[in-house]
């Protein structure tokens, strides 16, 4: 990498992190230029050069942050031996990462990301496919095996994913009582059950 590409790529994290700054302390609506080019000391013409807009720079935030999540549950399922073993690492690793990364997760369960994911959902499956290949990939081969229900890959994603986004959703709003280690357990052994054939 070059001295002026090694210098870009600092500025676009320093935005980036940026962004992930003021959105955690003031929300959506403090996520202007001025609270980013004051909070990371980039210039105007350096966000707008690396992406285009206050928009195309949260959405790279969102980007950034989706892939790390995957790369995660990939990580976690990687290490199963049985389909019941790798619905529960998926929940256990869904809410570790909400409890390790409070800020990332609140961007990734907002409002601003569900609209991202509505008006793009099919640029972010291909920018994530190297992530969400392996989730596939082990979903079908316990489909062929007959561990998993053999149904339409958006109802699995749904079963498995769902009811894991609603409690760290529910987790993050601080709502509800319990452990969320001991709920992890509770809630991989119904969506188990829901995964059957």
């Amino acid at each position: 990498m070059s001295p002026k590409q090694q210098r870009g790529a600092e500025t676009a994290e320093r935005l980036l992190d940026a962004a992930l700054r003021v959105y955690a302390e003031d929300g959506e609506q403090g996520v202007t230029v001025s609270a980013l080019t004051r909070a990371s000391g980039v210039s105007l013409g350096s966000l707008y050069h690396h992406f285009g807009s206050v928009d195309g720079l949260m959405n790279a935030l969102v980007v950034r942050w989706l892939g790390r999540l995957l790369e995660e549950l990939g990580s976690a399922l990687a290490h199963t031996r049985s389909a019941r073993t790798g619905v529960r690492a998926l929940v256990r690793a869904y809410l570790g990462f909400v409890r390790d990364h409070p800020d990332e997760a609140r961007l990734l369960h907002s409002a601003y990301a569900d609209r991202l994911s509505m008006e793009q959902a099919r640029h972010l499956r291909d920018t994530q496919e190297a992530r969400l290949s392996p989730l596939s990939a082990w979903v079908d081969g316990y489909v062929k095996a007959g561990e998993v229900a053999d149904l339409p890959a958006p109802v699995l994603e749904a079963l498995v994913l769902g009811p894991v986004i609603g409690l760290a959703r529910s987790s993050l709003a601080g709502v509800g009582e319990g452990d969320v280690d001991q709920m992890a357990g509770l809630l991989a052994d119904r969506i188990w059950r829901g995964l059957q054939p």
